[in-house]
């Protein structure tokens, strides 16, 4: 796996995503800081993502770190099965139209 300095990548994005389409990965680095990792795209969808070891072993890995806890993929469509979805009363605003409006008043 590469390890390539942001300043690089940008000054260099072709050869590295040329890298990547080959099958390799990029580590990008910002003042000696993983800050993101580059892999190939695998269009094959969610359904072969999931079984896909290297998202397995990623998973794992983050388990192991406590960033994230390993769910029960049955108990969880169990528990959607058995929930309706929440419908807001006429006239609310969605959590879309709210961001929108968070984003007009943003002073940034």
């Amino acid at each position: 796996m590469a390890l390539i300095k942001i300043a690089d990548l940008k000054n260099n994005l072709s050869r590295h995503l040329a890298h990547v389409k080959q099958g390799g990965q990029i580590t990008v680095l910002d003042r000696d800081t993983p800050v993101a990792r580059i892999i190939p795209f695998n269009p094959a969808g969610p359904a072969d993502e999931a079984t896909d070891p290297a998202v397995a072993d990623r998973m794992a890995d983050l388990a192991r770190q406590g960033i994230l806890t390993l769910g029960d993929s049955p108990a969880a469509g169990r528990w959607l099965a058995s929930h309706e979805p929440l419908r807001l009363p006429k006239g609310a605003r969605g959590a879309v139209e709210a961001l929108i409006d968070l984003r007009r008043e943003s002073t940034r």
